[in-house]
């Protein structure tokens, strides 16, 4: 695996973890930081070691979003690629977004700090997030000239209507607080802040103790079925259920059952 220069990368047993690494720049993303996350969700998808990959950051942010400094003066977005030369210009941006839509595996964030503009898109888009006692969430688009898009429109399936807009309309003058993201359901838990990303492995060590394709069959088949209607959704849930039916794992879990002792997953 090459280094990174503005993220750090590494696997502890069935757990990767990439960690936000641009700390005196509050983990604004860059166009060289993206391209280095972009490498390093595919290393964790494509590492048949790894089950679960944790996001976290640095310092007092997790992710502030883009980069000012490296955004141009008539606001567009840019890439290390001449201009609309990759498919993914063609896309909304997506920045430093994990590529949920294709990723088998589930995504653990546990945000840090400050957390505001992209750096939401972890948020709206990982299975599971945590959040130190300290986390901060906020978008500040509109108040520096800037039209709040994509992630503000993921973050409006997340919360009620009426308080993603608040967030959205109010822009850098309304923040919202760990307690209160954990009471609407943005995180599902509030971590004391030094033991944030050993609860986040404990977190991790308890789901990759499950069978590792029925975790995956279970996130896509609940992923991919929010946006069917319930029949068509529970017809894919049951189509992903009969494909872990053929696995070795299938077998071994009820078998590991009957015989009380702990299955031996072996990911295939």
């Amino acid at each position: 695996m090459p280094g990174f220069d503005t993220i750090s990368y590494g696997v502890d047993g069935h757990t990767a973890t990439i960690t936000l690494n641009r700390p005196d720049a509050l983990n604004a993303l860059s166009p060289h930081m993206i391209t280095e996350l972009r490498a390093a969700y595919d290393e964790a998808e494509n590492d048949d070691q790894v089950w679960l990959t944790i996001v976290t950051g640095t310092g007092r942010a997790f992710c502030t979003g883009a980069d000012v400094k490296a955004i141009p003066g008539d606001g567009k977005v840019i890439y290390e690629h001449p201009y609309l030369s990759t498919y993914e210009q063609w896309e909304a941006p997506q920045e430093g977004t994990p590529p949920f839509r294709r990723m088998a595996k589930p995504l653990l964030t546990a945000v840090n700090g400050l957390c505001c503009g992209a750096g939401l898109d972890w948020v709206t888009t990982s299975d599971i997030v945590i959040a130190s006692d300290r986390a901060t969430f906020f978008d500040p688009h509109v108040s520096i000239g800037l039209v709040a898009g994509r992630e503000m429109v993921r973050l409006a399936r997340v919360l009620p209507r009426s308080v993603a807009l608040r967030m959205a309309l109010l822009g850098k003058h309304e923040r919202m607080s760990a307690e209160r993201a954990f009471e609407l359901g943005l995180i599902s838990e509030i971590v004391e802040h030094d033991r944030l990303l050993e609860r986040a492995h404990e977190i991790a060590g308890i789901v990759n103790s499950n069978a590792p394709l029925a975790v995956r069959g279970t996130r896509l088949a609940i992923l991919k079925g929010l946006d069917l209607p319930l029949h068509e959704a529970e017809m894919l849930a049951e189509a992903f259920r009969e494909r872990v039916l053929r696995t070795q794992d299938a077998v071994e879990g009820p078998k590991a059952f009957v015989e009380k002792r702990q299955p031996d997953w072996q990911c295939r």
